[in-house]
């Protein structure tokens, strides 16, 4: 039995903001910071089965087994370690730290999901290499859009164990996608110049421009 890889992704995403109003009712902690966890968490599972709906990644649209499926289904719900640490220990993060959280979430989310809009619908009417936008700087504004979100959930619990799963993910998961996509880009004769005028994560401000105004990256 197969399966696309985003029916599990899209149920942990579903079933985040559930999971997190389960634990405060568990562990009756309905402080500030639970409430502000649960709205920026929840908030950002509902937003990714929208854009899963208006503009799907064609990554997850790859099928794999059953066995796989549950896998995936269980390592994404690794992130759900932060709410039950903020929760369970009844930690109330002080006033600044939830105001950065919610800067650094804002900016991810604006990051995150406006440039995944940008590729889709600019590969679906142009396909080739996007080197303007939010990507002119960066070939990866979308993961580092990611990054952003997840660092201001771990922020929020003020423990050790988020960031290093975080950390996880990214050493598993972000990078060799990121290397990958980098390796399926080389095919464009435009990817040298390109990639030194851009960063594969942190946007390389000191870059010359060299956008070509008919093409714009990710394959």
């Amino acid at each position: 039995m197969m399966i696309k890889v985003k029916y599990p992704i899209n149920l942990s995403k579903a079933l985040t903001g559930l999971v997190i109003l389960g634990m405060m009712f568990f562990f009756d902690n309905f402080t500030l910071g639970a409430w502000v966890y649960l709205a920026l968490h929840g908030t950002y599972g509902f937003l990714w089965l929208l854009k899963d709906r208006i503009y799907p990644d064609k990554q997850w649209e790859q099928e794999v087994s059953l066995i796989q499926a549950i896998l995936a289904f269980v390592v994404v719900c690794l992130y759900w370690v932060a709410p039950y640490l903020l929760i369970s220990r009844g930690s109330v993060p002080p006033l600044p730290l939830v105001a950065a959280a919610i800067s650094l979430n804002i900016i991810g989310v604006f990051l995150h999901f406006t440039s995944d809009a940008q590729k889709y619908y600019t590969l679906k009417y142009r396909p080739g290499l996007i080197t303007e936008g939010f990507f002119a700087r960066s070939r990866n504004t979308n993961y580092l859009g990611e990054i952003f979100i997840y660092s201001s959930f771990a922020m929020l619990t003020q423990h050790w164990l988020p960031f290093v799963i975080f950390a996880g993910f990214i050493i598993v998961i972000f990078i060799p996608n990121m290397l990958k996509k980098d390796k399926s880009l080389s095919r464009y004769p435009e990817f040298a110049a390109y990639k030194n005028n851009s960063g594969l994560l942190l946007p390389n401000i000191l870059g010359e421009s060299s956008q070509p105004q008919n093409q714009s990256p990710i394959s």
